[in-house]
C-alpha cells in the first residue's frame, strides 16, 4: 500500500472526520488527532477501506503516538435541532477544542466546515485516503462512535445496531418497523423507505 503524507502543511496540524452522519439512530462522533510530522504507519488509511479488527488494533497507536487527540459526539437531541451538518461540524469543533495543543491548521475531511476561532483550515475531499492525520481521525471517530452503538445495543437488540451500528440496513428498518423507533433514532431522518407512520 503506498504510504500517505502525514499532513498537508507544515505548521502544527490537526485532521479532523466525523463518523455517523448517514445513520438513522445514535450521536455523530467526529475526531481531531495531530500526529508527528515524522508519523508513519503502512496500515493506516480511510476506516472504511479497513476492517473492524484492524481499526481497533490503530486506535492505541495512534493514541499513544499522537502529540494530542481528542474525540467528541453531537447527540441525537442535537441533531434534530440543528440539522444533520452542521452537528456534524459542531462535533468536530467540540474534538478540536479538546486537543492538548492548539493546532495552526486545520486539514477536514469533506467539503463543509465552519470556521473554527481565527485558525485556518482546508476541506478535503476524501482526506481520510489522502493524509495520515484525517485517516487517524477516521479510526478514532468510527471506533469510538461504533463502542455507543454496541453499548445501546444491549439495551435495545431489537434494531441490531452491534452489527449496523444505526445505519439503515434491512435489519435495522424491520427493528422500526416492527417495534417503532426509541429515544435513541433521529425522528428527522426518514427511518422507513416506505411512508409510514411510525409510533415514536
Amino acid at each position: 500500500m503506498k504510504q500517505l503524507p502525514t499532513q498537508l502543511t507544515q505548521f502544527v496540524e490537526a485532521g479532523t472526520d466525523e463518523a455517523g452522519r448517514g445513520c438513522l439512530a445514535g450521536p455523530v462522533t467526529a475526531a481531531a488527532v495531530i500526529l508527528p510530522k515524522d508519523f508513519s504507519h503502512p496500515l493506516l488509511n480511510d476506516s472504511k477501506k479497513l476492517t473492524k479488527k484492524q481499526r481497533y488494533a490503530l486506535r492505541p497507536i495512534i493514541e499513544t503516538e499522537a502529540l494530542a487527540f481528542a474525540v467528541a459526539h453531537c447527540s441525537v437531541q442535537e441533531i434534530e435541532a440543528i440539522n444533520i451538518l452542521n452537528a456534524s461540524i459542531k462535533a468536530m469543533h467540540k474534538a478540536i477544542s479538546g486537543l492538548s495543543t492548539l493546532p495552526e491548521f486545520i486539514a477536514v475531511d469533506g467539503n463543509r466546515f465552519h470556521q473554527y476561532k481565527d485558525i485556518p483550515h482546508e476541506c478535503i475531499i476524501k482526506g481520510d485516503g489522502r493524509y495520515l492525520n484525517i485517516a487517524a481521525a477516521s479510526v478514532l471517530a468510527k471506533t469510538y462512535r461504533d463502542d455507543v452503538m454496541m453499548a445501546l445495543d444491549l439495551d435495545y437488540p431489537q434494531y441490531h445496531w452491534k452489527t449496523n451500528k444505526g445505519y439503515p440496513t434491512k435489519s435495522h428498518r424491520d427493528g422500526i418497523r416492527n417495534t417503532g423507533a426509541s429515544p435513541h433514532h433521529r425522528k428527522t431522518f426518514r427511518l422507513l423507505p416506505e411512508q409510514l407512520e411510525i409510533d415514536f
